[in-house]
C-alpha cells in the first residue's frame, strides 16, 4: 500500500500495539529492551494490521483501543505535519515560539529533536532542555499567542556549560541503580546464608530448583497468568543468585560478563526473536 512495514508488538503483561519503528517506539520512548518484546505480526497493509491489533488485544485480555491504529496514525500524521511547520524565530537576543505559553510544553514534546540556529550556535529541543525552556519562557508583550526565551540564558545553561555535567549526572544515576541492585542480591545471599542453604546446598540442587521454577514460568506464560509470571521470574532470579554463589562466583559478575558480550552484538528481529549477526 505505502511500502511501510507495520509491526504488531507485544510486551508480555503490559500491552499489544503497532508501530513503524520498534527501536524508537518501544526502546527509546517506552524504555523496554528488545529482549522484552515479541513481534506477533507484521504487514505493509495498515488496514490488516489495525484490525489484527484489536483482535489480539481482545484475545490476550488487554484493554482494546477505541480507535484503530490506521485512524490514529492518519490523525497523528496530520498533526505532525502541522507541527513541523512551527518555525522558531531567532533574533540576537531571543528565540520565539509561535504558540501560547500554556501550550508550549505539549508542542515541544512533539518537536523533540528539533534544532534551530542562533547567534550563539545551534539550539535543540530535547528531554534535557524541554523543562528549562518551558520554565523560563515568557509571553510576548506583542502577541499573547507567542512566547520566547533569552538565547544567552539558554547558551549559558546548555551550550556553554561543562559537557561533563550531564554525563556525570547519568553516571551517578547509573551507580545509584547499580547499588540498589547490588543491595537486592546481598539481601538474597544473606537470606540464603541464614537458612543454611550455602552450607547444605550445592549447584546440582540449585540447578534442579531452577528447572522447577522455569516450569512455573512456562505455565504462567501459557495461562497468561500475570501474577504467577512475576513470581516465577523473581524466584528464578533468587535461584540464579544462589546458584552463582555456590558455583564460586556471584550473579553480578555473571550479568556483567553477559552484558560485555551482548552490548556490541548486532542483528535483526526475525519472527519475533532477535537473531544476532554471524561473527
Amino acid at each position: 500500500m505505502d511500502n511501510i512495514t507495520y509491526y504488531l508488538y507485544h510486551i508480555p503483561g503490559k500491552k499489544i500495539g503497532v508501530t513503524r519503528n520498534l527501536i524508537s517506539r518501544v526502546v527509546d520512548q517506552q524504555g523496554y529492551s528488545l529482549d522484552e518484546v515479541e513481534v506477533l505480526d507484521q504487514s505493509e497493509d495498515i488496514d490488516y494490521i489495525s484490525d489484527r491489533e484489536l483482535e489480539l488485544q481482545q484475545s490476550y485480555g488487554y484493554r482494546v483501543d477505541r480507535q484503530k491504529y490506521k485512524d490514529l496514525y492518519i490523525n497523528k500524521t496530520q498533526i505532525f505535519t502541522q507541527l513541523n511547520k512551527m518555525k522558531i524565530n531567532a533574533t540576537e537576543q531571543t528565540s520565539t515560539f509561535p504558540v501560547p505559553l500554556s501550550k508550549l510544553k505539549g508542542r515541544l514534546m512533539d518537536e523533540l529533536g528539533k534544532e534551530w540556529e542562533t547567534l550563539y550556535g545551534k539550539f535543540q529541543v530535547s528531554k534535557h532542555t524541554l523543562d528549562w525552556i518551558v520554565k523560563n519562557a515568557k509571553t510576548s508583550m506583542y502577541d499573547a499567542n507567542r512566547c520566547y526565551i533569552y538565547n544567552k540564558s539558554f547558551f549559558e545553561k546548555f551550550v556553554n556549560a561543562k559537557k561533563d555535567d550531564y554525563t556525570e549526572y547519568l553516571k551517578q544515576k547509573f551507580n545509584q541503580q547499580a547499588e540498589a541492585n547490588e543491595d537486592r542480591f546481598d539481601k538474597i545471599r544473606s537470606w540464603a546464608r541464614d537458612r543454611g542453604l550455602y552450607d547444605k546446598g550445592d549447584t546440582k540442587t540449585q540447578f534442579a530448583k531452577l528447572m522447577e521454577e522455569s516450569g512455573e514460568l512456562a505455565r504462567a506464560v501459557l495461562k497468561d497468568d500475570k501474577k504467577e509470571f512475576v513470581d516465577a521470574i523473581g524466584d528464578m532470579v533468587v535461584v540464579l543468585t544462589n546458584l552463582a554463589y555456590l558455583g564460586g562466583t556471584n550473579i553480578e559478575n555473571c550479568i556483567d560478563s553477559a552484558y560485555d558480550v551482548i552490548r556490541k552484538r548486532t542483528g535483526n528481529m526475525v519472527n519475533g526473536t532477535f537473531v544476532k549477526d554471524e561473527d
